[in-house]
């Protein structure tokens, strides 16, 4: 399933200028599509628009030709798993369970759990790598397992579409590596992945197209190659950095300052 935003302009209460100001891309059934930038350039705002969950200015978004309004919220649960920056723990839960919430959409209030909602909880477990968790009481784990069982939730629901927010924020290289491994698995399989990150150098070499926003504004859109290079980098992010091509792929490495005068 494929996303399409077009012209799209939020601006929150009160501020001078918009947190999004004509920002249009389209994310391609099956692609890993990564969203990146500075702090405050408009990509979390961004994923809220494109889940609706924003008002609009200005502009439009489209889910498989459909406009996003035309889409009721059940069928968006059932269609897109989301996975934010960060969720609050409300009451104890044990991992299986929290895991299990994301077939909710499928079972609705009153139905129990059949077997491809208990396969589906399972092979979520096991691709996130925290089937050892799963009855431990979730607010016990630290912040990077929570964050795999997090995307294990997403995973349970067998979305056609996922939208992460920085989805190895606090996990360590290995687990890092094995997210962004998981996650082109799964566009191998059809699915559609969006998502926000801070990791270049992860970018670079797992996604398929790549939107470089600043100030709310759309800079560059199209394969990493097009999109990370020196010049542009250094524009936006206001500081030296170095673009090299390897085996696996580009590397972004930062320059300037040396730490013997930090």
């Amino acid at each position: 399933m494929s996303f399409d935003a077009i012209s799209l302009t939020v601006r929150y209460p009160g501020s001078p200028r918009p947190a999004l100001a004509q920002v249009g891309c389209r994310v391609p059934e099956g692609s890993l599509y990564a969203v990146v930038g500075p702090n405050g350039s408009g990509k979390s705002t961004l994923m809220r628009a494109l889940l609706g969950t924003v008002p609009l200015e200005s502009g439009s978004v489209t889910l498989e030709g459909r406009p996003l309004e035309g889409w009721s919220r059940r069928e968006l649960a059932r269609t897109v798993g989301v996975v934010s920056q960060s969720e609050p723990m409300p009451f104890p839960i044990r991992v299986r369970e929290l895991v299990a919430l994301g077939r909710y959409p499928h079972l609705g209030a009153f139905r129990r759990e059949g077997g491809d909602d208990r396969r589906a909880i399972l092979n979520a477990l096991r691709e996130c790598h925290v089937e050892e968790f799963a009855r431990r009481d979730a607010g016990t784990l630290s912040g990077g397992e929570l964050q795999r069982v997090r995307i294990a939730r997403a995973l349970a629901q067998e979305p056609r579409i996922l939208v992460l927010d920085e989805p190895t924020a606090s996990l360590d290289i290995r687990h890092e590596m094995e997210i962004f491994l998981l996650l082109r698995r799964w566009c191998r399989r059809g699915y559609t992945v969006v998502l926000i990150s801070h990791k270049l150098d992860l970018v670079a070499r797992f996604a398929h197209k790549i939107l470089l926003l600043k100030d709310g504004r759309a800079v560059v859109q199209g394969p990493p190659t097009e999109v990370l290079n020196e010049e542009i980098l250094e524009g936006v992010y206001q500081w030296p950095l170095h673009v090299t091509q390897g085996e696996e792929g580009l590397r972004i490495i930062p320059g300037g300052g040396d730490p013997d005068d930090a």
